[in-house]
């Protein structure tokens, strides 16, 4: 078995759940924030939406600099664009994962900015923290965007409040 075969697998599942809570961002909310600091609810699901692909892309090479503005996320104008952006995503990031030697995965990965070393870690602890973990990290902010406006969730690791896989 490759070594990222577990990971490959654990990112089909978790694909399938970050697609349920996509799902439910509602167009007519997507400039929507809970505080001024905030991404707006269609900029945070456009950035869950494209996690994996991104990822997947960049750690192809040994380093990739980053610009000034990586950080700002566009303002979809509605969820079909989200989903759209999620499938894609979806598609390029198990390419990749199904791809990726062992050799591959244990070498080492450097984010910059400019002169500044601000990642430097084997490609397999790269695609765990920032792929996967950074990844459910901000579905979980959605998840609390979406039941502040009332939009009823799905299950995520077992029962919600409005959903039940056991029901």
């Amino acid at each position: 078995m490759a070594m990222l075969e577990p990971m490959l697998e654990e990112f089909r599942n978790e694909a399938a759940v970050t697609r349920r809570v996509l799902e439910r961002v509602p167009t007519d909310k997507l400039s929507w924030k809970p505080h001024p600091k905030s991404m707006s609810l269609g900029q945070l699901a456009q950035h869950i939406a494209t996690v994996p692909g991104g990822i997947a892309k960049i750690v192809q090479q040994d380093s990739f600099e980053i610009s000034p503005d990586a950080f700002t996320f566009p303002e979809p104008k509605h969820t079909r664009e989200i989903l759209e952006a999620f499938e894609q995503s979806v598609r390029d990031a198990e390419e990749y994962l199904k791809g990726v030697t062992d050799q591959s995965a244990r070498g080492q990965w450097r984010l910059t900015r400019g002169d500044k070393v601000l990642l430097d870690m084997p490609r397999a602890a790269v695609l765990r923290t920032i792929m996967l973990s950074h990844w459910y990290h901000h579905r979980g902010q959605l998840s609390v965007y979406l039941r502040m406006l009332d939009v009823p969730l799905p299950s995520i690791y077992g029962p919600s409040a409005d959903e039940s896989p056991f029901a």
